[in-house]
């Protein structure tokens, strides 16, 4: 019983690590595209 209850927590906690490195890359992402969508900007202006 005591392992299952372990091994069910473990589980929960590497699922909630993945969907948050999985969050933080899109938020990563979305960083990279307003950078690169304000260096464009600027070229054009040039």
């Amino acid at each position: 019983m005591k392992k299952i209850l372990a091994t069910s927590l473990i589980m929960a906690f590497v699922l909630t690590g993945c969907n948050t490195f999985k969050g933080m890359g899109k938020d990563v992402s979305k960083a990279g595209d307003a950078v690169t969508h304000t260096a464009e900007k600027t070229e054009h202006k040039m």
